[in-house]
């Protein structure tokens, strides 16, 4: 009875129940401000933009933007991760060793397996590519 004097004390208005709740749903982690992926694009890309999503020890989703970029000619991806990733604006060219190239437009997508040697061989340089990456175990 004295616990039930000291939550009606608390706050009248509610029951032990709406207040467990309310307490519970305070300590809750809160979304942050909806995003937009086709909106803060930097008007002036020099360099690729890479803007982590969400991350976890397990996997991290990234928006990445180009405009014109590519891989170095000299070397490949080489990932400790698989990375599913679709091209949601623009166009892009995939190369693979050993593969043909994959020519990506909105839409198309491709999971790439740990290890999978592969680069970036040519994004559109009229505009953004805008491109989300999952990289996973």
């Amino acid at each position: 009875m004295a616990s039930t004097a000291l939550v009606t004390l608390v706050n009248p208005g509610l029951t032990l129940l709406d207040q467990a709740i309310n307490a519970a749903k305070s300590t809750m982690k809160t979304a942050t401000a909806m995003k937009n992926l086709f909106e803060s694009i930097l008007e002036d890309l020099d360099n690729e933009v890479f803007e982590d999503i969400v991350s976890s020890e397990s996997v991290k989703v990234e928006r990445i933007v180009s405009k014109g970029h590519r891989s170095p000619a000299s070397g490949w991806y080489d990932q400790e991760r698989h990375e599913w990733v679709v091209v949601l604006k623009g166009k892009a060219v995939l190369a693979f060793e050993y593969e043909e190239d994959l020519v990506l437009r909105p839409g198309d997508h491709v999971d790439i397996p740990a290890h999978k040697k592969h680069r970036v061989k040519w994004t559109d340089p009229n505009q953004e590519t805008i491109w989300l990456a999952v990289h996973y175990r």
